[in-house]
């Protein structure tokens, strides 16, 4: 009877074992976590087009403490591994099923074909909006959260607002967000100073093959325009935006500030000046990284930590 009564409660663990771990999100060695804007880039050059281990593992399942993916999505001249070296092996290790995709990129050979971001947004949110249903179906979640980088800010947006994409997302996070269009490197000038001269239809055609979304976040574009005219945030999703007065692709920064019910802006440098983060930076940096981890699980935040942020890495 013991013999029996031991195995009875040898097999109930054993079931409640594989219990527990259905549904447990990915289990990971402790990926290595690097906070350097750059820290993808070795990725990329070992195993061009592949990607960073810790994502697109399409055998995931979420947790209950993790619901919702995570889609990782990078800025202009950006891609799966290059922008996201930090995170993927972030949120891996928290455990968080984790896409990344490379979207915009021209069907060249390699290493063309790493360099994402440059088509019309509209041709990459339609790319993202086949991402999204991909990973919803491969994990059975409802919705994804995202988190985007630069151009990652908004193209999504687009697929929010005119593919149907709100009723998929729940959590949007934006670093460096760029709702009301840039003069980054005097892009919006530049294009303004050709239309006055009469080379506007040239120079749109020459950045429609070379980066055709760059005129399109450009600050007054009919792009933006048109996106925004019925209000910057799509109703339902819960948006975070983390900024920094260092930017210099987003200008004026504040272009990411825009207040809402359903929106949270964050300054990286409010109540931390050593932060020096800029526009690269602030997608490697550990104090921004922070607010990200927070806005994804807010009823757990832990305290963000407050360092020495150098430009361009973080």
């Amino acid at each position: 009877m013991r013999r029996w009564r031991m195995f009875a409660v040898l097999a109930a663990t054993m079931v409640m074992a594989v219990m527990s771990g259905a549904g447990a999100g990915p289990v990971y060695a402790q990926l290595p976590v690097v906070y350097n804007f750059f820290a993808g880039v070795p990725g990329e050059l070992t195993d061009p087009g592949g990607s960073l281990p810790g994502s697109n593992d399409w055998s995931c399942r979420p947790s209950p403490a993790h619901p919702d993916p995570v889609v990782l999505v990078h800025g202009t001249a950006g891609g799966r591994q290059t922008n996201w070296g930090t995170y993927v092996p972030l949120l891996a290790n928290e455990g968080y099923c984790v896409f990344a995709l490379t979207y915009g990129a021209y069907p060249l050979p390699w290493p063309v074909s790493a360099i994402g971001g440059l088509r019309p947004i509209e041709d990459s949110a339609a790319e993202l909006s086949a991402f999204v249903d991909r990973v919803l179906a491969a994990t059975g979640a409802r919705k994804v959260d995202i988190v985007g980088h630069s151009q990652g800010t908004l193209m999504p947006n687009y697929y929010a607002k005119r593919l149907g994409g709100a009723a998929k997302i729940d959590k949007y996070i934006s670093l460096a967000p760029t709702w009301q269009g840039t003069n980054g490197f005097g892009v919006a000038d530049i294009h303004d100073f050709a239309w006055r001269l009469g080379a506007g239809p040239a120079i749109d055609a020459l950045s429609g093959v070379s980066c055709a979304a760059c005129f399109q976040f450009a600050r007054g574009s009919a792009f933006l325009r048109d996106l925004n005219s019925d209000g910057v945030y799509a109703p339902g999703i819960a948006y975070t935006n983390i900024m920094t007065r260092a930017d210099e692709g987003v200008v004026p920064y504040t272009s990411g500030y825009v207040l809402a019910p359903n929106a949270t802006n964050i300054v990286v440098q409010d109540g931390c000046p050593q932060d020096y983060s800029e526009h690269l930076a602030i997608a490697g940096s550990p104090r921004a990284a922070g607010f990200v981890m927070n806005a994804l699980d807010p009823a757990h935040p832990r305290p963000v930590p407050c360092q020495f942020i150098p430009p361009f890495t973080g």
